[in-house]
């Protein structure tokens, strides 16, 4: 199906439609008395759906961002290959998935978002980044296309899903992240300095929200803070001026990677070696935490909800082996090295498949209602008592999470 001409086919519809409503009174193109009812969205056949994905494919943050893709892209291919997926109509269909990047530009991300939905995509789903998502937010729901299963833990797009009905988080948020850093330490019982480092956006606002309200009366003080652009060539003044506090522990919530791997170089270089926490998604060791030398630092400690397929210790598990081969065929020529966010995006690929499956018309109303009717699954790769549910309009899909410490290879449990 040429999706172009299908674009302006709909057009000529819609329009006679408009008139229509206008004649009898009736609402928007699905309510009750349309003839439109069960017309298939953009993107989707008997046979096809297509989805969209912007990223960043170069620039700092291309290893996340080209992760992102790898795994969704892995699993969807992979499924393809093994017949299509079923569909709640009775059809079965190859999925397709269009990804473009934006080099974590929220301009370039907002163009690329356009780009898709005039070339017909179905729905845009697992983008990566804070603002770049934002940037897309407001345009999605103009023109009702799923913005959903967003790499991002901002609440800003789990928390209100009534105001923004057509966009869905999927992972646990920064704040729910940064309480769970704060909680490690009130549990302690001891005096505790702390310093702060986070993007000065909503994704460093909702770390720090939540680590303060679990440090709330307690002994843990934070007697510093800081902030950066994710655009700074460099946060050594940054460190530098936390690093004059003394503090016993750093909560580091850097979004680029070379910016973290800096701020675990530079801390050291003063001669400053607190704890240190991590957002999951810049602790990988391979890409942040050996190359800052974090065995240098008394712990460091971070969060994570899936199983990691380059660890031996998931060597024999059979999610891993599954994914191990799936990628090696579809994935390691977008993402030649592993971050977590590989693992994320090929979760999110079977929770779309669980969505697909509760499909009964071929529109995107019916796929938002299926995606927010699954309950308690298990996704592939997620870990033990990490569930999916996406029934309450408050949270993101995925919810829970397991604390971690660096162990100077890989991550273990808290000691």
């Amino acid at each position: 199906m040429n999706f172009r001409n299908a674009g302006r086919i709909s057009g000529v519809v819609a329009t006679g439609a408009i008139a229509a409503l206008l004649i009898t009174g009736c609402s928007r193109e699905g309510d009750a008395g349309s003839d439109e009812t069960n017309a298939p969205s953009p993107g989707i056949t008997d046979t096809t759906l297509s989805l969209g994905i912007s990223s960043p494919l170069s620039g700092p943050t291309a290893g996340p961002g080209s992760c992102t893709v790898a795994g969704l892209y892995t699993y969807l291919e992979a499924k393809n290959a093994d017949g299509g997926f079923e569909f709640g109509d009775g059809n079965t269909r190859t999925v397709d998935l269009t990804y473009l990047d934006d080099t974590y530009d929220p301009a370039k991300a907002v163009s690329n978002f356009r780009q898709l939905v005039d070339d017909g995509i179905f729905a845009y789903v697992g983008a990566l980044g804070t603002p770049t998502n934002a940037a897309i937010l407001p345009i999605a729901q103009e023109e009702e296309v799923p913005q959903v299963l967003l790499i991002t833990g901002a609440t800003m797009f789990s928390s209100d899903q009534e105001t923004n009905p057509w966009t869905f988080g999927l992972l646990p948020t920064y704040y729910d992240e940064g309480f769970s850093f704060g909680e490690l330490l009130v549990d302690r019982g001891e005096d505790v300095t702390v310093a702060i480092l986070a993007q000065n956006d909503d994704y460093g606002d909702d770390y720090v929200a939540g680590f303060e309200a679990a440090i709330e009366g307690s002994d843990v003080e934070v007697v510093a803070s800081a902030t950066y652009e994710p655009s700074d060539p460099t946060l050594d003044a940054q460190v530098t001026e936390l690093a004059a506090s003394g503090a016993d522990a750093l909560l580091s919530a850097v979004s680029v990677t070379p910016l973290q791997v800096g701020v675990l170089t530079k801390a050291q270089s003063l001669g400053w070696t607190p704890e240190i926490f991590l957002p999951s998604n810049t602790s990988t060791p391979a890409t942040v935490v050996v190359p800052g030398n974090g065995a240098a630092y008394p712990a460091v400690y971070s969060t994570s909800l899936t199983k990691v397929p380059v660890s031996p210790a998931f060597a024999e598990d059979e999610d891993v082996i599954a994914y191990n081969e799936a990628f090696a065929e579809y994935g390691v020529g977008i993402a030649a090295n592993y971050t977590p966010h590989c693992a994320w995006s090929y979760a999110e690929g079977a929770i779309l498949e669980q969505a697909f499956l509760k499909m009964t018309e071929p529109t995107r109303d019916s796929f938002m209602e299926a995606l927010h009717s699954i309950e308690d699954f298990q996704a592939p790769l997620l870990l033990d008592g990490i569930t999916v549910n996406t029934t309450d309009p408050t949270l993101p899909a995925i919810q829970g999470l397991t604390l971690v410490q660096f162990n100077g290879t890989g991550y273990g449990p808290v000691q």
